[in-house]
């Protein structure tokens, strides 16, 4: 992050806050203990990948991907480049716009609890995806499962 130029960096910061997303998406795993896996992604999507491969290469980490729709999407979702990258970044780097600040903070939340592994409790679980029902409210936001659903399963799981 230091060798960033300045302007880049606020560039970039810009750029996501028009164009970026903070998510907690849910993969069913049998295996987990509360029978769900929370996956922290930062992503951005673009026609041209020109924008994402430089912000992917001044952040070093994530990948570009190539979407079914035509977009292009950079996403990271490795833990510990979203914990000692990304939120350091936006923290340095912060947002203007009040949706995006709100949503970043809850994000960078529900990374701490994660990062402190507090996801693999019952009791850490449900504390995580109270607070994953906050973020991207709004008329876009789409959820595969709800939150009954995954709260009444995993309970289940762990009895």
């Amino acid at each position: 992050m230091k060798n960033i130029p300045n302007r880049v960096a606020w560039y970039i910061t810009g750029f996501v806050d028009g164009e970026g997303s903070f998510n907690i998406s849910l993969r069913k795993k049998n295996d987990y203990k509360v029978g769900w896996q929370p996956v922290l992604s930062f992503n951005v999507s673009q026609r041209e990948r020109t924008i994402l491969a430089l912000i992917k290469s001044h952040l070093n980490c994530g990948i570009i991907k190539q979407r079914r729709d035509g977009l292009h999407s950079y996403d990271v979702t490795n833990p510990r480049a979203i914990s000692e990258t990304i939120i350091p970044f936006f923290r340095k780097y912060s947002f203007l716009s009040v949706a995006k600040k709100k949503n970043f903070l809850i994000f960078s939340k529900a990374a701490k609890l994660m990062s402190q592994k507090r996801h693999l409790t019952q009791e850490g679980f449900e504390e995580l995806f109270r607070i994953r029902e906050k973020l991207n409210v709004g008329a876009g936001r789409k959820r595969k499962y709800t939150m009954e659903d995954i709260l009444s399963e995993s309970s289940e799981t762990i009895r």
